[in-house]
């Protein structure tokens, strides 16, 4: 999106040009402008274009249970967001772009992906949605850092505990937080921010219980939040956030719809208090 496009929106979206709103064909960007603190959720989405989807031999469940639904919801919370559509089948936006379009099998979970090798012209189809997006999330973050002199992107994810079968007990809890946050590539300036995440989230309850937030356990953080922190990391950081799949079945999806309440609001609520981790660190 260029930025003559960004003024248009925002000009359309409040009088005020304190956000914007817009729709890529496979994204939905929701930005806000009270606070800096934008959400994201690049694999909550199951679409694919009709084309790939014909040549994929991924049933639905499979690329389901692999995907991360509801996340979109989750990063809802937080006011400013973006979801992503389009299924990481097609494109994952949490890898780099030489890897960002799965071929072979050890690039997914050891699945046979294709019914037949794409073509090149496919993957560039797919890696131009790739670059769009990084475009319009660099536009998003500058234009942040303009008005703000700063930001804090939560990365919002799902996770998998239960591979070894829907009848099987779930992999142990001290290897796997209910909440993990990847920082390995957060800058050390930021340290203070991740560290207000931490302590917000953990102050919420999940049924009755503490919610188990707990940092670099299972995941360090991906793609995404590596590239922010790379090329914006002296205005603002990247945090990739990991919900373990409690709130739902991941074998059904069946969603319990309390428990995907609970870690919503208490996302949203840890909002204020990171940005004002932000404010002190910079």
């Amino acid at each position: 999106m260029t930025t003559g496009l960004v003024l248009a929106t925002l000009e359309t979206f409040g009088s005020t040009g304190s956000g914007y709103l817009d729709s890529m064909e496979f994204a939905t960007w929701a930005v806000e402008g009270t606070l800096p603190v934008v959400a994201t959720a690049i694999h909550d989405g199951h679409n694919m274009s009709l084309d790939l989807e014909a040549l994929t031999a991924v049933d639905h469940e499979t690329r389901l249970r692999e995907e991360d639904p509801w996340t979109g919801e989750i990063a809802s919370s937080v006011g400013s967001h973006v979801t992503v559509h389009r299924s990481r089948f097609q494109v994952d936006l949490n890898r780099p772009r030489h890897k960002a379009v799965y071929l072979l099998p050890e690039d997914a979970w050891g699945l046979d992906l294709w019914a037949e090798p794409l073509s090149a012209e496919q993957i560039e189809m797919c890696l131009a949605e790739y670059d769009a997006f990084y475009e319009e999330l660099a536009t998003v973050i500058e234009d942040l850092v303009q008005r703000h002199r700063g930001f804090v992107l939560y990365d919002v994810h799902s996770y998998n505990h239960r591979r070894a079968g829907p009848d099987e007990p779930p992999e142990p809890e001290f290897e796997n937080p209910v909440v993990n946050l990847g920082s390995a590539t957060l800058p050390p300036a930021w340290q203070g921010v991740a560290d207000a995440l931490v302590d917000s989230i953990g102050r919420s309850r999940l049924q009755g219980e503490f919610v188990d937030v707990r940092s670099n356990v299972r995941f360090q953080g991906g793609h995404l939040a590596s590239w922010v922190n790379a090329l914006y990391g002296e205005w603002g950081c990247a945090l990739a956030i990991e919900f373990k799949k409690v709130f739902m079945n991941e074998w059904t999806n069946e969603l319990s719809t309390d428990s995907l309440a609970e870690l919503s609001i208490a996302l949203g609520n840890s909002v204020e208090e990171v940005w004002g981790a932000h404010l002190q660190c910079r």
